[in-house]
């Protein structure tokens, strides 16, 4: 799957903006060499039951309004079991044959097309650390759907031409490896990508994603480059505002601690002290690594993705990059 080295991230589309703001955004983005939009059934954030594949259903309305569903690299995502979002499929959101063709069916119809370039699991369905926790002392347990099914099912959705490739998000080294070997023992499609977290503020894709990925190349998508705004520095000092990601879903930000906000500060004074915008540093940190193939920030805003388009023409200094290693062993995993 060849991508190219910056993606438009669709998931923070929240509910305060419009399908013309929607459609603007893509008209911008097309223009400007962006070529891979990402999505899934269960945004925009924050997800409701009366917003949920809204978000998809723009991105459909406007491939019929340009035609350029061709251009596009288009990625989406089935829900896995969670019980904040227990209302998708009537709570039958297990990745099992029966629930994966019925989440399929139902972005195809919203996205207006009869493929998806990428589609992937987006989390795990299995016991599994879960978001916002770093690291484990005891086995989880082996819950959820067989997943010989689940890669059964994926792999008869990539011959009959409805989904190109397949990949997991959310996901651990060993759940990487364990994708790999069955396809190895089978011959069935083999896990393409994983869209997981990777920013200054947290950065444990580094060890042991990093090598899977590299070594077994699997694609890395880097989602939520800026930890979700923190890195801009528009959070500093308690503000929010209005129509940010934070205002709108406070509960679901892993990055808003006491401890997260002092350390992005410490990024932030320092991007400022190289003579640079905060937010052009965190992404050009993103983009140079390598087993990063693209990155996906959440713009709201045609400024906000005009920013992280800009970052791709930057270089950050040796100098820079001591002080931002320095400033990572001494604050290592401040928002895992």
């Amino acid at each position: 799957m060849q991508v190219s080295e910056f993606c438009l991230g669709t998931m923070t589309w929240g509910q305060q903006n419009s399908a013309e703001e929607g459609y603007a955004q893509m008209d911008w983005a097309s223009a400007n060499g962006i070529n891979f939009f990402d999505t899934a059934e269960l945004y925009p954030s924050r997800p409701t039951v009366d917003t949920q594949g809204r978000t998809e259903e723009i991105i459909g309305e406007w491939f019929t309004r340009t035609g350029k569903r061709a251009d596009i690299i288009l990625a989406s995502k089935v829900t896995g079991p969670e019980d904040g979002f227990n209302w998708i499929r009537g709570g039958v959101s297990r990745f099992t044959e029966s629930s994966i063709r019925k989440a399929i069916e139902g972005s195809l119809r919203r996205l207006q097309t009869d493929y998806i370039d990428l589609y992937q699991l987006h989390w795990p369905d299995r016991g599994w650390t879960h978001f916002r926790k770093l690291g484990q002392t005891r086995p989880n347990s082996d819950e959820g759907a067989d997943r010989a099914e689940t890669l059964a099912t994926l792999d008869a959705l990539v011959k009959e031409g409805k989904i190109r490739a397949w990949g997991v998000s959310n996901e651990s080294p060993w759940g990487v490896m364990d994708w790999i070997a069955r396809s190895e023992a089978t011959g069935q499609a083999r896990v393409a990508s994983i869209q997981n977290p990777y920013n200054l503020l947290n950065r444990v894709f580094d060890t042991g994603n990093a090598e899977v990925s590299m070594n077994e190349d699997v694609a890395l998508l880097a989602y939520s480059p800026l930890a979700a705004g923190h890195l801009s520095g528009k959070y500093l000092d308690g503000n929010r505002p209005a129509g940010s990601r934070l205002a709108l879903w406070p509960e679901r930000s892993g990055y808003s601690s006491d401890y997260g906000n002092e350390v992005a500060a410490k990024y932030v004074a320092l991007a400022r002290a190289h003579g640079l915008d905060p937010s052009i540093m965190a992404h050009a940190f993103v983009y140079m690594q390598p087993f990063v193939t693209a990155s996906i920030p959440g713009g709201t805003t045609i400024e906000q993705l005009q920013v992280a388009l800009d970052a791709t023409t930057v270089t950050l200094s040796d100098e820079l990059l001591k002080e931002i290693h320095r400033l990572h062993r001494q604050h290592t995993y401040p928002c895992p």
